[in-house]
């Protein structure tokens, strides 16, 4: 007779479905206090922190299309790296240019079905990169900072929320751990976010709205990546960060925000 998991129905434990909020929460609070001291320095030193941040994510992107060429992924995690440093301090068209080269290269270097979706995953990540470093610069902190927040509280109220309430699954077969409760309790965590930033910004409800649509835009790039891992059969994209998997697991989000606050920027102002 086996005897029942430790973490079991009815049994104590450290564990359960609980067992990684001490990892989760400490790592979350590492890389905010990154964020929040390289935003404050803006100029090279945010560039900088903002190129490692890419470097790494085509890092475990081109590990998880293309796993037995390490060189390969080392090789092209340095070259993202560079480009999105060195695109950061240039003008804006030969910035976009230069974004291109890690992502050609990257073509070259994975093979078969894989360049594709390599491909697509990589100019989204330097673009994402390249957008944040112009929002320091051209915008100022403070939106930066409200996009970080909105992310954030999405992502938290999402985890607690589904955790608690479970529920019906948002998109099982792609991403089977979301719910409806976590998602529905993302957009409502935006939309307080932006009513609560909407006087400091001297804006109304539209805040509140593009909260939202920054909320969904970054619940989509979280999809995103779960499909691409589902697809490549790996659990986190990489072990890189406690208690939160590898760094597109943790930025998926914002790159998404960050798309969609580029379109609601040209569009809508």
């Amino acid at each position: 007779m086996t005897s029942p998991h430790p973490n079991g129905p009815g049994t104590p434990g450290t564990k359960g479905r609980w067992g990684d909020l001490i990892p989760r929460i400490i790592s979350a609070l590492v890389m905010v206090a990154v964020a929040l001291v390289s935003i404050w320095a803006g100029g090279l030193v945010f560039t900088l922190v903002i190129a490692l941040c890419c470097g790494g994510m085509v890092w475990e992107l081109t590990h998880m299309l293309a796993s037995r060429r390490s060189g390969a992924a080392l090789m092209l995690g340095a070259s993202t790296a560079a480009a999105v440093f060195v695109a950061g301090l240039l003008p804006m068209t030969l910035g976009l240019a230069l974004l291109l080269a890690p992502v050609v290269l990257g073509w070259v270097q994975v093979s078969g079905t894989s360049k594709t979706r390599f491909a697509v995953f990589a100019l989204w990540i330097v673009l994402a990169g390249y957008s944040f470093v112009w929002m320091r610069n051209s915008l100022g902190a403070e939106w930066l900072i409200w996009l970080a927040i909105v992310v954030v509280a999405t992502d938290v109220a999402g985890y607690f929320a589904g955790k608690t309430l479970g529920g019906p699954k948002f998109w099982p077969r792609i991403s089977p751990k979301k719910t409806w409760s976590g998602t529905s309790a993302g957009w409502i965590a935006a939309a307080l976010v932006g009513a609560a930033a909407a006087p400091l910004f001297d804006m109304g409800f539209s805040l509140v709205l593009a909260s939202v649509l920054v909320s969904m835009a970054s619940q989509a790039g979280d999809v995103a990546e779960s499909a691409l891992k589902r697809q490549t059969g790996v659990k986190d994209s990489s072990g890189l960060i406690p208690g939160h998997g590898g760094l597109l697991d943790r930025f998926d989000g914002m790159l998404g925000a960050a798309a969609m606050f580029l379109f609601l920027y040209i569009f809508l102002g």
